[in-house]
């Protein structure tokens, strides 16, 4: 049994993991470039527990169909070419991923972490009164506004036990603030859940802080990982040399920077963006989580806040805020949901979501027997975050994985 793991990485992921250690009784280091934890990738992003709704970006069609999103001016994806070795063996990966069988399997694989992870989150809940991160069971609408993508749809339900058909009548009845909503129909899943990711991440911070078994050092970059022996021995924090039993990176999109010989680490960020809408007394925001397929944007309401989340933008590593892409999405949720809340007083948000070209996350061992990986969430970090936390906790106490790991394991390069 490890005595003591470092984790480089402070978002919901680092934390996630953390937690899980402390809970299995294991002492943790958990180092965050930052000044505060939970602050890029997990601040503001969808906020949707989306368990049953996981098949990776990568499908049979998907290259053709962003030929024709980026033709339009209200793309949901945008690709800017660089001269960036990564960015091109990613997009030739992704490419290679786009088959109908290759999604079927990954997106397997990512439903049987997506529903450990939601009972692991039933756990932690249950078990440790763990809350304060607006938490609810609300349901999921993925909604069509074009009749041939709600036909396609209804016929290739992801778990047709749990999901209904609904018409946009029964919307309407389910959610009143679908009434006047242009879709035509919609799958209702009522299982699926909603959190305030930044919010979980504080909730797992003041814990760890409280159990005596978590040191934090913020604000201090990782310069370099020391290894001899097929083992890591310590890392580098400026002039400061840190000695490691075992190290986790879960450092999202910045991992590759910490790479290893013999650690492939094929990330590149997806950048997304975010509204946080103030919802008021008179508005009529959705209760329901919603994800509008045909224009790829998703609510979600987390307290008194309606968020709107979209895009898939393969830029390279700049979060910036593009006004451009933010103006859009305002434009496109005033005109599905117009009364949802203040618009004008939305907080703008972006952030890098570290994918890899399969969408499956890299979760596991490692060339070195003491280094472990935890990344590549994509999307779905807060949504994942939970099972894969425990499945690696597992993994470093050398017991038996909950579920089939099969899929996950980094790959030695």
């Amino acid at each position: 049994m490890a005595q003591r793991v470092c984790i480089i990485g402070g978002g919901v992921i680092g934390l996630a993991t953390a937690y899980a250690l402390v809970r299995d009784g294991v002492e943790v280091t958990l180092v965050e470039a930052r000044d505060s934890l939970g602050s890029e990738t997990s601040f503001a992003n969808g906020g949707q527990l989306s368990y049953r709704y996981v098949a990776p970006l990568a499908d049979a069609g998907v290259p053709l169909q962003a030929i024709g999103w980026m033709l339009r001016g209200d793309s949901p994806l945008k690709l800017r070419p660089r001269l960036d070795p990564a960015q091109w063996r990613w997009m030739a990966s992704f490419l290679g991923a786009c088959r109908s069988s290759v999604n079927r399997t990954n997106a397997a694989h990512l439903l049987r972490l997506a529903l450990f992870s939601q009972a692991t989150l039933q756990a932690w809940r249950e078990d440790d009164a763990l809350d304060g991160f607006h938490w609810r069971r609300n349901g999921k609408l993925v909604t069509f506004r074009n009749t041939a993508s709600f036909e396609h749809a209804r016929h290739r339900l992801a778990a047709p036990q749990q999901q209904q058909v609904l018409s946009s009548a029964d919307c309407a009845r389910l959610d009143p603030a679908l009434a006047d909503a242009p879709f035509v129909g919609a799958i209702y899943t009522p299982d699926e859940e909603v959190g305030d990711c930044h919010g979980f991440c504080q909730q797992l911070a003041a814990r760890l802080r409280a159990s005596g078994r978590c040191e934090f050092r913020l604000g201090q970059a990782v310069t370099g990982i020391r290894q001899a022996n097929g083992m890591v021995s310590a890392i580098e924090l400026g002039d400061e040399v840190l000695p490691v039993e075992h190290l986790v990176i879960a450092a999202g999109h910045r991992s590759p920077l910490l790479t290893l010989p013999g650690v492939h680490l094929p990330l590149y960020p997806l950048k997304g963006y975010s509204l946080t809408v103030p919802i008021g007394a008179h508005h009529r925001a959705p209760d329901l989580s919603i994800t509008d397929y045909d224009r790829k944007i998703v609510y979600a309401r987390i307290g008194e806040q309606l968020r709107v989340a979209a895009m898939v933008d393969i830029v390279g590593f700049e979060p910036a805020l593009d006004p451009k892409r933010l103006a859009l999405i305002k434009r496109q949720a005033r005109d599905t949901f117009a009364n949802a809340g203040d618009y004008e007083q939305a907080i703008e948000w972006a952030g890098m979501r570290p994918a890899t070209p399969s969408g499956v996350p890299l979760l596991g061992a490692t060339a070195y027997r003491n280094l472990w990986l935890n990344l590549g969430h994509g999307a779905l970090g807060f949504t994942l975050a939970c099972g894969s936390a425990q499945l690696l906790s597992e993994l470093i106490g050398q017991r038996r994985p909950s579920i089939d790991l099969q899929g996950f394991a980094p790959r030695v390069a």
